[in-house]
């Protein structure tokens, strides 16, 4: 041990950090007359490198040659470290990746206790400021009270067989304690993908005509393909948890009843579901001069933002089913009452999260 610049030789370091052990490591660092972190911080480094430790300038018993390939050794051994860590949370984080940034937020905040944050964003592909940003909106109480209303909204409609408007569905929220106009009921239900059918119906007798993004059934129950990306199908349905409902949008190519494109939301928007299941589905199977996109007529499909993302590809045919003929969809209705019957206990109601879990490896297992 060198007293004057108080730089101390590996040997040295090894015995203070075996003392430690027999006899603690403030009695030992009191009898070696040195900082008690000092042992700490090399124990810690003997457990993690062990001959490789203390390879400083203190370490005056290997050459210049042995000290370089000692350096090396403890790099590479923590590049290994780093990317073992990488491996595994992208491993964890796999159900949740293919459900976009909410999802993987909603990963990072649920393993904040067991990886660093900023780690789990670097590899996520996302920033600190996105996710805290998002999470401080996730926790406003605003933000918490509205949802609620969203999901108590949607329970109702369904609970009444999508017969209730806006009016009515305000008056039961008000009947369970909700102070809500009914004007803003009809916001939360339009931005919510939600129409009566008996508004909708009026609306098919009067104005539907006059809707440039309704589309005629041209593929006529034909269901019988004899090559891939020749017809597409598209539908909606809802799966309901313990704690509220999710909305599962797919796309099927009717040429090998592939599944092409998925995806699980919470509300009903455009963008939470005709959108990311189209994104999916193009990067999963090549769309081809003639597809035919056949579809339900519902707002999410006979809506001017999604139209514009098909016609982007100037050669896609646009097929609706008619009304009230549900033989028009039966290749995707069929595919959703088999997903529906492997997902769903009727017996016991699971969580939104437990859901979005089966549903992911009910789909990896398609594969």
């Amino acid at each position: 041990m060198k007293k004057g610049s108080r730089v101390y030789d590996r040997n040295f370091k090894v015995k203070a950090v075996q003392l430690g052990y027999q006899i603690g490591c403030y009695i030992g660092a009191r009898e070696l007359g040195i900082s008690p972190s000092l042992i700490i911080r090399w124990r810690q480094e003997l457990r993690e490198y062990g001959e490789a430790s203390f390879c400083g300038h203190g370490f005056t018993r290997l050459n210049d040659e042995q000290k370089r390939f000692c350096e090396q050794k403890r790099k590479l051994k923590k590049e290994l470290k780093n990317t073992e860590l990488k491996i595994e949370i992208f491993k964890n984080a796999s159900k949740y990746t293919s459900g976009g940034k909410i999802a993987i937020f909603q990963f990072i905040k649920d393993h904040s206790d067991k990886y660093a944050i900023s780690k789990m964003c670097n590899i996520l592909g996302t920033s600190v400021i996105a996710y805290k940003k998002w999470k401080n909106q996730l926790l406003t109480p605003t933000k918490r009270q509205t949802q609620i209303l969203k999901e108590e909204i949607i329970s109702i409609f369904y609970e009444y067989k999508e017969l209730y408007g806006g009016p009515k569905i305000a008056a039961e929220l008000q009947s369970r304690g909700f102070k809500i106009k009914t004007g803003q009921v009809c916001i939360h239900m339009r931005n919510l993908g939600l129409v009566s059918k008996i508004r909708r119906n009026y609306r098919l007798k009067t104005a539907s005509i006059y809707n440039p993004y309704m589309f005629p059934n041209i593929l006529n129950q034909k269901f019988i393909v004899e090559e891939p990306s020749k017809v597409w199908v598209s539908g909606i349905i809802r799966l309901k948890t313990s704690d509220g409902f999710l909305f599962l949008t797919i796309i099927m190519d009717l040429f090998d009843r592939k599944i092409i494109g998925w995806n699980l939301s919470n509300g009903l928007t455009v963008k939470e579901t005709t959108l990311p299941v189209w994104e999916m589905a193009v990067k999963n199977r090549k769309v081809m001069k003639g597809l035919i996109f056949h579809s339900h007529s519902s707002s999410q499909y006979a809506s001017r933002i999604f139209s514009n993302k098909l016609d982007s590809y100037k050669f896609i045919r646009r097929s609706m089913d008619r009304k009230e003929n549900r033989s028009d969809n039966t290749i995707s209705g069929d595919s959703f009452n088999s997903l529906k019957s492997e997902l769903i206990d009727s017996k016991m109601l699971i969580t939104k999260k437990q859901m979005q879990e089966k549903i992911f490896e009910y789909f990896e297992n398609q594969k």
